[in-house]
């Protein structure tokens, strides 16, 4: 039964069986040359449409087809009048840039690279005339273009990372594919400041994911590339409130594994100059969140060794937080404190520098919380044998505000300086700051004499107990040194046993 209807089905025309070849060979009059041909005819067609296919299948990815018609990316936008087929060629361009050539090898693919470079010029002067519409297909397309181009790993670091100073003179490093990449990050930079972007539609595509791999890009050595990048996560953060406490806390973590881990990090500089511009606009009353990134991540920035290339910038977030809270201060004081550098110099200038702007915003309930270990701190500055360390300590005294708070707890920091100024004026060996020494004693004796007097009194008797404490060690150990020359050792077999009352009872017990 089966067999029966299957022979009633049609059967399966074979390729010997087709039409054409049954046709070729009735006719029998076809040459070898008409074969020829007609067969090099064939392959050139079959060759367009493997083009045409492949063009529609990488230009057009199958998820930006829809709705979009396909055009050549060779064309240019002057050539086409419809604002939809304008639309199509942006997207097709977009799509073309991202092949990403090898630049460092100028001769190799040189046409190719230019040809790019001048698709990715049309674009921003597309994108900067104002008249793109940024649908999703071309808003999918253009991250795709900056992801594939833009987002890289970076080669190990070779150089060392010494002191501040010492690498602020290191020559920067140039990415050779900075032809390239400068037009595509003006692209991406004219893309979030375009005027008609649906937020809603871009944030859908530069994710989480999107900017957490540009904040990845600040590890690069080249100086150019972090300057635009500063400038377009500063437009993020402001353009797109949803990503704002995930770009804090992404800075935090890179910041803590900077402090704690590493201590090399390209791009520290830029991070903080986007905060500091992010903390001042920072509402009243302060979050939690934001005093833990001061304390947390700020302060402990004056740890590493090359503080002294972003200590500027770090120094504006620090006095931008307490601008915002006066409260502040003393937590910023402490950490200074706990990171005081006691064999660095430069450093130490440094932060002598900072803790100047950081009591001038200081109010006096602030700073009797913690004036105690911070004149003892500066009482150590002031004796420094580095004369740029003592002569900056000395000049926080001509500080109006610093002196104001000085004089009206005077009763507390000048004990705890006196002792500092009196050894200056006895031992120190540079004459520029003894002038300031005596400067600095001249105004305490016009602000409380008779508080001047009575440190001088209180220097004087633990001056001399210490004379007679030392005298005392002296002559016990003039004593211990004239009964050990007496004791003549006494050699006994392989052992040598010294003669004594001590070594008697030592020997006896």
């Amino acid at each position: 039964m089966l067999k029966q209807i299957l022979s009633k089905l049609p059967k399966k025309v074979t390729k010997s069986e087709s039409p054409d070849s049954s046709r070729g060979d009735s006719g029998n009059t076809t040459s070898f040359g008409n074969v020829f041909q007609c067969t090099n005819v064939g392959s050139t067609i079959s060759s367009k449409l493997n083009v045409v296919k492949r063009v529609s299948s990488v230009v057009f990815p199958s998820s930006m087809n829809v709705g979009v018609e396909a055009v050549d990316p060779c064309l240019s936008f002057k050539d086409v009048s419809n604002t939809t087929q304008k639309q199509s060629l942006f997207i097709s361009k977009l799509n073309l840039c991202c092949k990403v050539y090898d630049m460092s090898d100028l001769d190799k693919n040189c046409t190719e690279q230019d040809f790019k470079r001048q698709t990715l010029v049309d674009l921003v002067d597309f994108v900067s005339s104002g008249s793109v519409k940024f649908t999703e297909p071309a808003v999918m397309a253009l991250c795709k273009m900056c992801a594939t181009n833009l987002f890289r790993v970076f080669p190990p670091k070779f150089r060392t990372s010494t002191t501040g100073g010492e690498t602020e003179d290191e020559e920067p490093m140039f990415d050779p594919s900075w032809y390239h990449l400068q037009i595509v990050y003006e692209l991406l930079l004219q893309f979030i400041n375009y005027n008609s972007l649906d937020l809603k539609v871009a944030k859908m595509h530069m994710d989480h994911a999107f900017v957490l791999r540009l904040l990845d890009l600040f590890e690069s050595e080249d100086p150019r590339e972090r300057d635009f990048l500063k400038t377009i996560m500063h437009r993020i953060y402001g353009k797109f409130m949803v990503h704002r406490p995930f770009i804090r806390k992404s800075v935090s973590n890179i910041i803590y594994r900077f402090v704690f881990e590493t201590e090399r990090h390209n791009g520290i500089t830029e991070l903080l100059e986007i905060f500091g511009s992010v903390i001042s606009g920072f509402a009243l009353p302060l979050k939690e969140e934001h005093k833990m990134f001061l304390c947390k991540a700020l302060i402990p920035l004056h740890k590493p060794k090359s503080v002294g290339i972003y200590h500027q910038q770090l120094t504006y977030c620090v006095v931008q937080f307490i601008d915002k809270d006066q409260r502040l201060a003393s937590p910023v004081i402490k950490g200074l404190l706990k990171y005081w550098p006691l064999t660095n110099s430069q450093k130490e200038l440094m932060f002598i520098s900072e803790l100047e702007e950081v009591l001038e915003m200081t109010s006096m309930a602030e700073f009797q919380k913690i004036m105690v270990p911070l004149f003892r701190r500066i009482s150590c500055c002031l004796n420094s044998s580095h004369h740029q360390v003592a002569e900056r300590a000395h000049l926080l005294w001509n500080n109006e505000h610093i002196l104001n708070l000085i004089t009206q707890n005077r009763q507390v920091i000048l004990p705890l300086v006196f002792s500092a100024l009196v050894n200056n004026t006895k031992s120190h060996w540079n004459q520029a700051v003894l002038n300031l020494t005596q400067n600095i004693r001249k105004m305490l004796s016009q602000m409380d004499e008779e508080l001047v007097l009575a440190c001088q009194r209180k220097f004087d008797e633990e001056d001399s107990g210490s004379s007679a404490a030392a005298e005392r060690r002296r002559v016990t150990w003039e004593r211990l040194e004239a009964a050990a020359k007496s004791d003549q050792p006494v050699v006994s077999g392989d052992v040598i046993v010294p003669v004594g009352s001590s070594a008697t009872c030592s020997v006896a017990c």
